[in-house]
């Protein structure tokens, strides 16, 4: 078993989870088309990890089987916007820890 992790990269990771639910139990090749048609931002982003883990194994994509892919929170980056009347709301960027694991036939 193989495995790439990508860490505190800024994408959601409610949304990201999505796209990685979709790529579990495939095959390797067969996600990474399907990652490479989906008009997100993290599926761009996981299909680079799924590539990693790919190249990890020493496999070839049409011999492995994606085991697990999973996005887990990371720290989030707080930041202000200015309001009106001298008042600031909160404005927050969440980051992510993507871990894909990929294993042979």
């Amino acid at each position: 078993m193989a495995r790439a992790l990508l860490k505190f990269i800024r994408v959601s990771p409610i949304k990201s989870r999505l796209v990685a639910r979709e790529i579990q139990g495939m095959n390797a090749e067969e996600a990474l088309a399907a990652l490479e048609f989906t008009p997100n931002k993290a599926a761009k982003i996981i299909y680079k990890v799924l590539a990693s883990a790919v190249a990890n194994s020493g496999l070839e994509a049409e011999d492995c089987v994606v085991s697990s892919c999973r996005v887990d929170n990371g720290p989030v980056l707080k930041r202000f916007r200015p309001r009106a009347r001298g008042m600031a709301s909160g404005i927050r960027k969440p980051t992510a820890h993507i871990l894909v694991e990929v294993e042979g036939k």
